[in-house]
């Protein structure tokens, strides 16, 4: 029951800061949270605490802004190599190396890297990632891991133990 109510609260909460104080909108905004909240808190295994807050505050006001200025940027490195295709690419698949140990901050980091353009996770195991780039830079794992997934990964693993 804890996690149904945790997760109510953390559906609820971001509808009506998206769609306002109306009565109407926080009546539907509920309906549908407590749908959504009953079918995710049976399907999923986590804990909400009270150190859940600060997490999730630095997950949405620290790595949301991160996440999408490095989408930005990969988004103009692409959209510059489709435009000029005399820039040299040197596609390839490399393994990333991961300190995170939580299964979800993994999911997290492969998503982010799999959103911006130029790169793919193919797979993902307790210890690395798994990527398609398509100009890859470096020779070593940790040189692809700075190019890749560290500004990522310090504000992830912060989150995700």
């Amino acid at each position: 029951m804890k996690k149904t109510i945790s997760t109510f609260i953390m559906v609820w909460v971001p509808w009506i800061l998206l769609t306002g104080f109306e009565l109407n909108e926080m009546a539907l905004g509920a309906v549908v949270a407590l749908i959504l909240s009953v079918v995710i808190s049976k399907q999923l295994d986590y804990e909400f605490n009270v150190y859940s807050i600060p997490k999730a505050f630095k997950f949405i006001f620290i790595y949301i802004p991160i996440f999408i200025i490095e989408l930005i940027k990969a988004n103009i490195d692409v959209a510059y190599r489709v435009l000029n295709p005399k820039l040299p690419i040197n596609p390839g698949f490399v393994r990333i190396p991961t300190e995170i140990k939580s299964e979800y901050g993994r999911l997290i980091l492969a998503n982010s890297i799999t959103l911006t353009p130029g790169t793919l996770s193919m797979d993902v195991d307790e210890e690395n990632v798994y990527i398609h780039w398509i100009d890859v830079k470096g020779t070593t794992s940790e040189e692809y891991q700075q190019n890749v997934s560290a500004s990522f990964e310090k504000i992830l693993g912060g989150i995700f133990k």
